[in-house]
C-alpha cells in the first residue's frame, strides 16, 4: 500500500551518527594527554554506571531540577573518573571541560554508512524531515560539524522538548513543527522501545533500523526493519 507519507522524523546516535571509539577510549586518551593514566576498561564500566545512575536521579538533563546539560554531562564526567581512581579536583575539572567541548567534535562522531545518501535523496523527494532525539543542546552543533544540519528543517531534543522518548509528548511536537498529522509521518530509529514502539504509539509509521546479527529484540514486520539505512527508499515508495 502506498504510504502517503510527508514527513519523517530520524533518531541520531546510532541512527544517523556514531562514536568513532567507546567512551571509555575517548576519556583515557584526554586523561593521558593531561598525564593521567587511567584504563579504558576502567572507564567505561565507571561511565555505565555513572551515566545510568545520573539519568535515573537526573532524567532529561535535569530539565525539571534546574540543572540543564551542561552541568548534568560535567558531573558525569567528573565522578567516572572519581569511580576511576582520579581524586585531584583541578584535574577533574579540567577534563570534563575538554571533554564536553570534545563530544560536539566531528574527530568524535562518524557518519553512518548510506545516511548522507539517504537523507539526501529523501530531500530530492520532496519530504520534509526533521530530528527527534534524546539529546541535549549540543546537537545542532555536531550536526552541523557533520554535515547533516541542513537535511533537516528542525531538531527538536529532548532537552528543548522537555520530553524524552519514549513519551508521546516528544513526537506530537515534531508532528506540530513539521506540520503533519501522524499518518502522515515515519519516524526511523534504532531502538525499540523509545523509537519504533513509541512513535508507532501515537499513530506515526516507524521503521527500526536493526543490523543483521544484532542480537534478537522484540518482534518486528520484516517490512518495517532496515538492515541498513539505504534500505528505506524502497520502503517508503512503495
Amino acid at each position: 500500500a502506498m504510504l502517503r507519507l510527508r514527513l519523517l522524523t530520524w533518531d541520531v546516535k546510532d541512527t544517523l551518527l556514531r562514536l568513532r571509539q567507546p567512551v571509555g577510549q575517548s576519556y583515557a586518551a584526554e586523561a593521558r594527554a593531561q598525564g593521567l593514566q587511567v584504563q579504558p576498561e576502567a572507564l567505561e564500566r565507571s561511565f555505565r554506571e555513572v551515566y545510568r545512575a545520573q539519568s535515573h536521579r537526573f532524567p532529561n538533563y535535569g530539565h525539571g531540577q534546574g540543572l540543564g546539560s551542561r552541568q548534568w554531562w560535567l558531573d558525569v564526567v567528573k565522578q567516572s573518573f572519581r569511580l576511576s581512581g582520579v581524586q585531584d579536583e583541578a584535574a577533574l575539572a579540567k577534563l570534563a571541560e575538554k571533554l564536553y567541548g570534545d563530544y560536539c567534535s566531528s574527530h568524535t562522531w562518524e557518519v553512518l554508512p548510506g545516511a548522507t545518501d539517504t537523507l539526501g535523496r529523501c530531500r530530492q523527494l520532496g519530504f520534509r524531515m526533521g530530528v527527534v532525539s534524546n539529546f541535549d543542546s549540543r546537537l545542532e552543533v555536531i550536526l552541523s560539524r557533520c554535515n547533516l544540519r541542513h537535511h533537516f528543517e528542525f531538531v527538536l531534543t529532548s532537552e528543548a522538548a522537555g520530553f524524552a522518548k519514549p513519551d508521546g509528548r516528544i513526537f506530537e511536537q515534531a508532528l506540530r513543527l513539521g506540520g503533519a498529522r501522524p499518518e502522515q509521518a515515519a519516524h526511523i530509529g534504532d531502538d525499540y522501545s523509545r523509537d519504533y514502539r513509541a512513535a508507532r504509539a501515537v499513530g506515526m509509521h516507524s521503521f527500526l533500523l536493526r543490523a543483521a546479527g544484532q542480537g534478537e529484540g522484540p518482534e518486528v514486520p520484516s517490512e518495517h526493519v532496515l538492515p541498513t539505512l539505504s534500505h528505506l527508499l524502497a520502503r517508503i515508495q512503495k
